[in-house]
């Protein structure tokens, strides 16, 4: 280690500051327990970044939150609060306002007669409140001082009944009509016309048979010219080069729900703290279940730098991944707002290029979507094809929509959010299971716009039959309600969305899971007719071969649209190796077709269950080889530079002199 940096702090900034206190008071309380140069750094970080220096020391894991804060209450002479007695009846705000402290840090309480404010400092609150109390001393007996853990504990503890209506039933009470949790509004026209249709198909069988036949194959042709024509249309322009100083850089609100996840959730935490954004200006919450005992004990072992709110789900149905973000969105103090899983693994310069989006953007856009790539390829063929849609449809279908500014159906993960626009939507939809999809029409009725960025997002696939199945059963589920939301009121929808975006939504999220149904109704025909034709009149068999011929062209074309979709995006992320899977395309829309009915049967019988997919599974990384090429070369490089006696100062380059932290090496394809 190079003297002068046993703490990570380079000793010789001690002498060109100031004494600490002077130009950051809230130091004074801490100015004898840590190196003189530690708090001379913090100044200089806080004067950067345009924050407390208590926030630098925090987050660089100098110092612990609640020794700080309980230093800074000593040395104020105000009460720390720990809030452990406390009982919601001494804070005398409703459920509806109690919930809306959270992301304040500020929360009245009771206290006999009187009334004290309890604070968890963030940004420069540490500051202020030193100078307020050095400009009116009087003012230290009423207010007291607590960490930011334990007043989300409190809140949670004493409001979790609030925080739990609110997540499930907010957008039920604003927008029923937009809500999954209720099938009213569609059943009776669904009865209506499925009771048509069995009439019909009484009166006149081989009419309606034909009809019909014809008219979803039709859908399925549309479906496929959509995707294509939204692989021809291509991707946007690149953004401006206008990015931030750090001292005007957003707090940035990092949110995962997690579950079962004690495997996965280190590595998560790792990956957040590799995001190249002021560690003082990242807001990360974890939600994890109230009763997922073995992933809160992971947590709470991470050994991670980086300072993260652990959010507990109250328990209660629905049990979904979106009930877990409502739940911890109250708590979010960012301007913006990401969502990852447990599994994924963001490039670095994430958050800084979301934040160039919306920087260029209308003021309309309220989300931008990262891609999404697959990193376990090779663990199987079922993960190798995985990567191929994949690629498909984050680098080749939707950013030709996103240029076309048709209504985004959002992935799962990786989406930036504006924080207030997203409350202002209502958040996700606890009851539907594909709430990515669902956000991204409801911003796009709302009046909103999203878009994608050039930022990759690697994730787990599962490679297992089983995992994959109950998974994919998710997915068609979902998009099945949100199809039903959407289409309850068809003439609404067409006036929010317009002609264009009305055919796109029922082509992505409708012909999803038509064309998956069909496919094997399809070809169950097919076979039934070809076995009985013996019995066939002359015409009849005439029809047969026309039919035939007709619907095996439907499926070849179905099948070389998926395929060359595929074959496109592996071959933009230079994965052309893996194009060869694509001859199992008939083999996986099979597998998609049983998802496709076994979700038609859940829609049912258990529409609000979340299947859960495992993670921490991978055997196999394509990031970890890419790293790997990239170490041996760099290698390679330096002992060329050995030889030739021209070895370059790896400290020097490596080092970002504007900001005095070593640049990661850049971890993306």
């Amino acid at each position: 280690m190079r003297p002068g940096w046993e703490t990570g702090i380079p000793v010789r900034l001690a002498a060109s500051r100031p004494e600490p206190g002077e130009a950051c008071p809230e130091l004074a309380c801490i100015r004898r327990r840590l190196p003189r140069h530690a708090l001379a750094w913090a100044e200089l970080r806080a004067e950067r970044l345009g924050l407390g220096a208590d926030r630098a020391l925090i987050s660089a894991g100098l110092l612990d939150e609640e020794t700080y804060i309980r230093a800074l209450a000593q040395d104020l002479g105000i009460v720390f609060e720990s809030l452990e007695t406390a009982e919601r009846r001494q804070c005398l705000l409703s459920d509806d306002e109690f919930a809306a402290k959270a992301a304040s840090g500020l929360l009245p309480l009771a206290d006999g007669d009187s009334e004290v404010t309890v604070i968890a400092p963030r940004g420069t609150g540490a500051r202020g409140l030193v100078r307020l109390i050095q400009s009116d001393p009087a003012l230290a007996a009423r207010v007291r001082l607590t960490t930011a853990r334990r007043l989300n504990g409190f809140l949670l503890r004493a409001g979790g009944d609030a925080f739990s209506r609110q997540a499930t039933e907010s957008l039920k009470r604003r927008w029923p009509a937009l809500s999954a949790a209720s099938s009213r509004g569609f059943s009776i026209p669904l009865a209506v016309l499925a009771s048509s249709f069995v009439i019909a198909a009484v009166l006149v069988p081989d009419t309606v048979q034909l009809a019909v036949e014809l008219m979803l194959s039709a859908a399925f042709l549309a479906w496929l010219g959509l995707r294509l024509i939204g692989a021809v249309v291509g991707s946007s322009r690149p953004l401006p080069d206008i990015d931030l100083p750090d001292r005007e850089l957003p707090t940035y609100s990092v949110i995962a729900a997690v579950y079962r996840e004690a495997r996965s959730v280190d590595a998560l935490l790792a990956a957040i703290e590799r995001l190249d954004y002021p560690a003082e200006k990242l807001d990360v919450i974890i939600a994890v279940e109230a009763d997922d005992v073995e992933t809160r004990e992971a947590l709470k072992a991470a050994k991670r730098r980086l300072p993260f709110s652990m959010i507990e789900v109250p328990p209660g149905g629905p049990r979904t991944k979106p009930k877990a973000l409502n739940v911890a969105l109250p708590f979010a103090r960012g301007t913006f707002t990401v969502v990852y899983d447990a599994e994924d693994r963001p490039e670095p310069g994430q958050l800084r290029l979301a934040l160039r989006a919306f920087l260029n953007g209308n003021r309309n856009l309220a989300c931008v979507q990262a891609r999404l790539c697959i990193d376990n390829t090779a663990d199987g063929w079922l993960a190798r094809y995985f990567t191929a849609e994949y690629a498909a449809q984050f680098d080749v279908f939707l950013p030709g929509l996103a240029r076309l500014h048709i209504p985004l159906p959002l992935g799962g993960s990786s989406n930036h959010f504006h924080t207030a626009t997203l409350r202002k939507v209502g958040a996700w939809d606890p009851y539907n299971v594909t709430e990515d999809a669902d956000l991204g029409m409801r911003l796009a009725r709302l009046g909103y716009r999203a878009a994608m960025i050039e930022s990759t997002t690697y994730e787990e696939a599962p490679a297992r039959p089983a995992a994959w199945l109950r998974q994919r059963t998710r997915w068609f589920k979902g998009w099945m309600q949100t199809w039903f939301v959407h289409m309850r009121q068809p003439r609404q929808l067409w006036r929010d969305l317009g002609p264009a975006g009305f055919v796109a939504f029922n082509l992505m999220i409708g012909g999803m899971a038509l064309a998956a149904l069909v496919h094997p109704v399809f070809a169950a025909a097919l076979i039934y007719r070809i076995a009985w034709s013996d019995t066939l009149t002359t015409a009849d068999k005439e029809s047969l071969v026309f039919l035939g011929m007709f619907y095996s062209l439907t499926a070849m074309c179905g099948y070389a649209t998926s395929a060359y979709l595929g074959w496109l995006g592996l071959a933009r992320r230079g994965l052309s190796s893996s194009a060869w899977v694509l001859l199992l395309t008939p083999v996986h829309w099979m597998l998609l077709s049983a998802a496709a009915w076994r979700a038609v049967y859940q829609l049912f019988a258990n529409p609000f269950a979340w299947e859960k997919t495992e993670h921490g599974l991978a055997r196999t990384s394509q990031r970890a080889r890419r790293l790997a090429r990239a170490l041996s070369g760099l290698e390679r490089d330096l002992q060329q530079a050995r030889e030739r006696g021209r070895l370059p100062r790896i400290d020097d380059a490596a080092t970002d002199t504007s900001s005095g932290r070593r640049r990661p090496l850049r971890e993306s394809a």
